[in-house]
């Protein structure tokens, strides 16, 4: 291990740490939330959006009794919009197994839906304090950097051996939260060891795509609450729009009745 690696990150922390809404507060509702909008989104982003949804659902209670509908009118612009339902349905289970309150065991979060083992173990590290072991990309950054310079392919399994092995574990917020910020600043420097990963995958283009797709009948069905199948072909011109609208309304995410739709 490099003997300054610790020293370094640290350093970098305490100078250039970052300052997010969700790093004020270890209400693991609050830190809940925040790990959801994380999953596959800009930082920039969720730091607008987070508060915003915050003031429309409070508490774990108030988001388990709101209609489907109305959590994703306060989700758009996120995208990946089944994560809402995903967070919903995650509080409704909190309120009914656990009486409203987020559960800290790794078990307990798993089973909740839309969320794995990382989401769950970054919930424990940062709601809880626990040492919980994971990755995401800014630490997965970092550890390539640091001690895989001249290596490729390098497996997840073979980082998450190191992170448990650095792992600060009377501080474990403050830790992964200094690593993410070295990881973010590697990235805006231009570089990306992530191209090392073996699960490496370049994003698809968003223009054109079917989740581009997906996002424009979200924002018609914005409009108002009824939508008929013909003006929803009409406005898209698209001959995948029907396919689409199926997969919304299996996930949930789009309610049909009839020949109009509904946000689910």
């Amino acid at each position: 291990m490099p003997p300054d690696f610790k020293r370094k990150i640290w350093s970098y922390y305490r100078r250039f740490g970052r300052c997010f809404p969700w790093r004020k507060t270890r209400d693991p509702y609050r830190i809940l939330v925040s790990e959801i909008m994380l999953q596959q989104t800009q930082v920039a982003r969720v730091k607008k959006k987070y508060p915003e949804f915050l003031r429309a659902f409070p508490t774990v209670r108030s988001l388990a009794r709101a209609p489907l509908s109305k959590v994703l009118r306060a989700w758009q612009g996120m995208g990946y919009n089944r994560r809402a339902p995903f967070l919903k349905r995650s509080a409704e289970t909190i309120v009914k197994k656990f009486g409203g309150k987020v559960p800290s065991g790794q078990a307990e979060l798993e089973a909740l839906p839309g969320i794995g083992h990382a989401t769950a173990s970054a919930i424990r590290a940062f709601a809880f304090n626990a040492p919980a072991v994971f990755i995401e990309t800014n630490i997965r950054r970092v550890f390539i950097h640091f001690f895989f310079a001249n290596k490729k392919k390098i497996n997840d399994k073979e980082i998450l051996l190191l992170v448990e092995k650095t792992l600060d574990r009377a501080r474990p917020r403050e830790w992964y939260s200094a690593l993410m910020d070295y990881g973010a600043m590697l990235g805006e420097k231009g570089e990306n060891p992530n191209r090392k990963s073996a699960h490496y995958v370049r994003q698809s283009v968003f223009r054109g795509s079917r989740r581009e797709l997906r996002g424009k009948i979200m924002r018609i069905l914005l409009e108002k609450k009824f939508f008929s199948a013909e003006a929803i072909f009409k406005a898209l011109q698209d001959e995948r729009t029907e396919g689409t609208l199926r997969a919304l309304v299996r996930e949930g995410l789009v309610r049909k009745r009839k020949s109009s739709f509904s946000l689910g």
